[in-house]
């Protein structure tokens, strides 16, 4: 999908958002009342109610603004495919929409984790501009063509906490033969550090934390990290999450589904998937903070990681990027445009953004 052309069909959800009426339920403008229902599948629990509530919020606004002819119902991970098998499922015509996070499949294609985030890269409103106006989703749609996937963002976090750890990290050193769940690049950089790693869904998380197959965690940030249990069965949490500074969140389409809608639909989706995500991080701005506040009180100990591993973890991450991006030239566009895209964004941040937070946020 063609940026100005998701830009554009967004300006309908704003104005559902600003005060402005959705189509009229007889509205015969609205596709002549022609009847669509489909299925999403997410790769989250239905508990987790800021990340799976984004896909509730967005089947809701379809409905509205279709007058209830465009329909999609919502499935938590694994009642129709497991959590981490959502793009197989979109691809394949098992569903028509999944929710998902595109750093769980890598192995399909490593570029795929841009989607969402790299290490080291940029934080949620950055991403955002990148994807929306920096030419980055049109890019990531090239890739996801080759699987009959349209993607569509569909929210964000915000930058994430650097996870749950039975003992405190301080050093490199700390890091060898950790046992840690950590998707997407960010475990391949762990791994390169010396952690042994996983990809577990959600749901999995928590029992292989009590049980001793894993050591260390990460997930999201207080919010979501407190309904996991995680402050339960490991006492030490770190931040930041510098492998997810601002992580995407993805409603796959599947190609074929999307590309027979009526215009007026695909326009009502893409503005439904625009406010879902607004949703999502404007919830997690809001509800993070006083779950952090708990889980202090709850004897959780909190420490920044060290410039030692956090100077380490940037090497090994760019290293990383470079490597993969010798071995395929169109991982090398992507990257090349992203840096470029980055630098400046980063050299901004530094001015007015950076002075402001400096000063205010420690007082």
């Amino acid at each position: 999908m063609k940026r100005r052309e998701f830009l554009g069909a967004a300006v309908v959800g704003i104005a559902a958002c600003s005060g402005q009426a959705p189509p009229s339920t007889d509205a015969p403008a609205v596709s002549n009342g022609l009847r669509v229902k489909w299925r999403l599948a997410s790769s989250f629990p239905r508990s987790l109610d800021t990340i799976y509530g984004a896909a509730e919020v967005m089947a809701q606004r379809v409905q509205d603004m279709s007058g209830g002819n465009f329909q999609i119902k919502v499935y938590p991970a694994g009642e129709i495919v497991p959590a981490l098998e959502v793009m197989d499922a979109v691809q394949q015509g098992t569903v028509h929409v999944g929710q998902t996070a595109s750093y769980y499949y890598i192995g399909k294609n490593p570029a795929l984790a841009f989607d969402t985030c790299v290490p080291f890269g940029l934080t949620a409103r950055q991403q955002s501009a990148w994807l929306l106006e920096g030419g980055g989703l049109d890019m990531i749609n090239k890739r996801f063509s080759d699987f009959g996937i349209v993607s569509f963002p569909a929210g964000n976090t915000g930058v994430q906490m650097g996870g749950w750890f039975k003992r405190p990290v301080t050093t490199l050193e700390d890091l060898q033969g950790l046992k840690m769940r950590i998707p997407g690049i960010g475990g391949a950089v762990m791994e390169r550090l010396g952690v042994a790693t996983q990809t577990l869904a959600g749901g999995e998380i928590y029992t292989a934390l009590e049980r001793g197959a894993i050591d260390a965690t990460d997930w999201v940030g207080p919010y979501d990290d407190e309904k996991l249990g995680f402050y339960k069965v490991a006492k030490h949490y770190h931040y930041p999450g510098w492998w997810e500074p601002g992580p995407s969140l993805s409603f796959y389409v599947n190609q074929a589904s999307y590309e027979g809608l009526p215009t007026d639909y695909k326009a009502i989706l893409a503005a439904a998937c625009h406010e879902a995500g607004i949703a999502m991080q404007t919830r997690y701005d809001a509800l993070n903070p006083p779950a952090m506040k708990r889980l202090a009180t709850a004897g959780v100990l909190v420490r920044a990681f060290s410039d030692e591993l956090m100077n380490g973890a940037r090497d090994a991450s760019m290293s990383l990027l470079e490597d993969e991006a010798a071995k395929d030239p169109e991982y090398r566009e992507l990257l090349e445009q992203w840096k470029d895209f980055r630098a400046a964004s980063f050299a901004w941040f530094a001015t007015a953004e950076r002075a402001y937070h400096d000063f205010a946020f420690i007082r």
